[in-house]
């Protein structure tokens, strides 16, 4: 869904096309899967990040086409919102100094950007949801110029027979709105972790990803309020789940799952071929063994855990696992220290000998991720072992995990002790981006655009979130 399309409008017969290469690939994929054919390249890290523009005092800057001519960089793209960009890392080996290696080229990244924002009069944000950002703003006036996205939301509204989206969020606060098109999603930024995976154990980190999502939206929880209210401790997680809601006679478009992977991570792209509906036909002149059309489709289906087909620098097909699950923000070196946090959990649970799947119901594993998502660090959660409070089970158990994962891959130990220390200090110190934001409102009061200025100077200054001052 990444790549940019060449219509927006499509025939009966478009639809029949990109059927037929879709059902083509799919059994080409399971041909691929039985006979093992997948690149063993394995453990390798990446991510993207998304941004917000803001002007001086912090509202929402809609010039994402100046600022890509400004800054002149391939690791930086469009997003859906014209206030939105994106911050693309290489690939790089899970191994050695690997997140000083992501941090040092996310920095020089991060500097060119200011550069050009800079240039432009403007700042660039990373935090989960914007505190500034308004309903109002999210229309189809500060759409990004990209026939992809235009064409996304007539399909999803299409589907909904032009009914408008429907929002209901209980937290704190309630909200409940309604909108006419897809641009709610663009309130939602992220911190997408991408892990490719040897083919052997691609289902156990499949499954292992989704286990940890919960204590991980805990500990890195960043978007607490919406439209001036103050909802889930993550609330980009109910937000993007009903801002691409194609209606009740589908199966949900943004979503935990139905269930942990069995044998393959085929089974989600034959799922993705039964039962999800075509959102954009978009037809590629492609060989079948490029995939070209189940990959689109599978871009279409936002899992918060999501499979995905790439191919290495030789060709060679490879799997991957993009974890969608952690909010943008605050700061790089809190980033880093997240994508550290999941690699060295997936990771050390993949090295014990029973599969999390054997021991935690896939249902334990879904309520968990709702139960984090509004409580952060105070959510109860079900583990191994019973009932736990999120950040008791993250000091006690989940980070010496990681630290073993890690560990396994021969990362030093300086290097293990630097970022997963900073997770550590977050959780003993309770303060994550989104208690960071409540404290701030709780002393100054619903000022937006104070607060998003006062996480700015913070954000720019470098250190990490649990010493950040109110």
């Amino acid at each position: 869904m990444g790549d940019e399309i060449a219509q927006r409008h499509f025939s009966a017969e478009d639809f029949s096309v990109f059927r037929f290469r879709l059902d083509e690939e799919t059994k080409l994929l399971a041909e691929q899967f039985a006979s093992g054919r997948f690149s063993e390249r394995g453990d390798m890290a990446g991510f993207e990040l998304e941004a917000w523009l803001v002007d001086g005092e912090g509202n929402p800057l809609p010039r994402n086409n100046l600022f890509l001519e400004q800054v002149q960089n391939p690791l930086v793209t469009l997003e859906l919102a014209s206030f939105n960009v994106e911050l693309n890392g290489s690939p790089t080996a899970l191994a050695g100094r690997t997140f000083s290696r992501l941090h040092d080229e996310l920095a020089a990244t991060w500097r060119a950007c200011r550069e050009a924002a800079d240039a432009l009069g403007c700042h660039l944000v990373t935090i989960g949801i914007l505190p500034t950002i308004q309903a109002s703003m999210l229309n189809s006036a500060h759409m990004s110029k990209m026939v992809r996205y235009q064409a996304l939301n007539d399909r999803v509204m299409a589907l909904r027979d032009g009914k408008p989206l429907d929002v209901r969020i209980e937290g704190e606060e309630k909200l409940a709105m309604q909108h006419s098109d897809v641009m709610l999603e663009a309130a939602a930024t992220s911190f997408q972790v991408h892990l490719q995976c040897k083919p052997a154990n691609a289902v156990r980190t499949f499954n292992a990803a989704m286990a940890v999502s919960a204590p991980m939206l805990a500990a890195t929880a960043n978007s607490p309020t919406l439209f001036g209210r103050l909802l889930w401790a993550e609330t980009r997680i109910p937000l993007f789940e009903q801002a691409v809601d194609i209606g009740r006679h589908y199966p949900q478009r943004v979503g935990f799952g139905t269930g942990f992977a069995e044998a393959s991570l085929l089974e989600l792209y034959l799922e993705n071929q039964r039962d999800h509906p075509i959102l954009i036909p978009n037809v590629r002149a492609a060989a079948p063994g490029e995939f070209a059309h189940a990959r689109f489709h599978n871009g279409t289906i936002w899992r918060w855990n999501r499979p995905l087909i790439g191919f290495d620098h030789d060709g060679q097909v490879h799997l991957r696992i993009e974890h969608r699950v952690v909010p943008a923000g605050p700061t790089l070196r809190d980033c880093v220290a997240n994508a550290a946090l999941f690699y060295g959990l997936v990771r050390g649970l993949g090295l014990e000998a029973e599969g999390i799947e054997k021991r935690l119901s896939f249902a334990a594993v879904r309520s968990n991720f709702y139960a984090a998502a509004r409580r952060g660090l105070q959510a109860s959660l079900e583990w191994c072992e019973g009932r736990v409070n999120a950040k008791a089970l993250l000091l006690t158990e989940l980070l010496p995990l990681a630290h073993r994962g890690l560990a396994s891959y021969d990362i030093p130990e300086q290097e293990i002790s630097e970022h997963l220390g900073v997770i550590e200090a977050r959780v003993e110190s309770g303060l994550n981006g989104a208690e960071w934001q409540q404290r701030w409102l709780q002393r100054h009061g619903m000022q937006s655009n104070r607060l998003v200025m006062a996480y700015l100077e913070r954000q720019e200054q470098g250190d990490p979130v649990h010493r950040w001052p109110l």
